[in-house]
């Protein structure tokens, strides 16, 4: 549903040219091949941005300087020529490039961006300026790879049809019902956004978090940033999903669930003393099942013996 306060770019048509752009962390062409075909398969033409795969090492390796990923993203903003961004992939760099993204021409001829992970930075930023994005598969596909209905969701989206989704409950989900505005992505850079201009407004929203690769106090930390940052006090309902290779304090366990059921502990726990409806194990993020979200949407979500989403 088109939330009357965000602007949601136009949908796409056959042979619209999309850009393909590394914001953050380098990548290589044989990691994309596949899904540059599946993008010209679609009908639409995938426009390669400058740097795509350059590589600078700072500590990191980024894909190009901090110059030529703010020259690549903001060609891509404002070129009248390109209907739509996706980022090749996550990583870390994005927080480069928030100061200097320039929306003078997107203003003007809106377009949807899409990635996930580190690219949480550019949604945050683009929804304060009041544009929607896609939370959604980069085009570069992680070791434990994706499901086909990734992509195909993500391009019903550019076309214009929005997903309801149905799951299965879970024992740590809080029954009710609710209707927002989506904000989230990635908890990691919503943490490491908090504070800052560019930070998500949770006022009345409904929030939705993902992760990998972190310890388990280290996710406690972010959630307790969002409890002392007043967070839970705002929202409307809240949306766990992937929380996947965790807890490797812990050297015995296994990093491989899509959805760690300790740290799904660890929420409930913090969120207990709160009453908005809560849904854990929503098929977005870091893991084989990755659905695409849309920021900015307003979303309806009902949570009782199954749980459902609606766009």
């Amino acid at each position: 549903m088109q939330n009357q306060n965000t602007i949601f770019p136009k949908s796409l048509k056959k042979g619209d040219k999309i850009a393909i752009i590394s914001p953050a962390g380098s990548v290589e062409e044989n990691q994309l091949e596949k899904t540059l075909a599946l993008i010209k398969s679609k009908g639409y033409e995938p426009v390669l941005g400058e740097n795509l795969y350059t590589k600078f090492q700072n500590g990191y390796s980024y894909a190009g300087t901090e110059e030529q990923r703010i020259k690549d993203i903001n060609w891509a903003l404002n070129d009248p020529d390109i209907s739509a961004i996706w980022a090749s992939r996550g990583g870390y760099g994005c927080q480069h490039l928030v100061q200097h993204l320039d929306l003078k021409e997107f203003k003007k001829n809106p377009k949807w961006f899409i990635g996930y992970s580190d690219n949480t930075v550019i949604q945050s930023y683009l929804l304060k300026k009041g544009f929607a994005s896609i939370h959604g598969q980069t085009i570069k596909t992680s070791s434990f790879g994706v499901i086909d209905e990734s992509y195909d969701l993500t391009f019903d989206i550019l076309k214009g049809k929005f997903p309801t989704y149905k799951i299965e409950s879970t024992e740590y989900n809080r029954v009710g019902e609710t209707s927002g505005t989506l904000v989230g992505g990635n908890l990691a850079l919503i943490y490491a956004l908090l504070g800052t201009k560019y930070s998500f407004d949770f006022q009345d929203k409904i929030l939705f978090i993902e992760d990998i690769g972190e310890n388990f106090y280290a996710m406690d930390r972010m959630i307790m940033s969002l409890e002392l940052a007043g967070v839970f006090k705002k929202i409307k309902g809240l949306i766990v999903g992937g929380m996947i290779n965790m807890g490797k304090e812990n050297e015995n366990k296994s990093y491989e669930e899509s959805f760690d059921p300790f740290v799904n502990q660890q929420i409930a726990n913090r969120v207990s003393q709160y009453d908005f409806p809560t849904v854990f194990n929503f098929p977005n993020g870091h893991i084989y099942d990755n659905r695409p979200l849309i920021i900015g949407s307003e979303i309806t979500m009902k949570v009782g013996k199954d749980v459902k989403i609606k766009f």
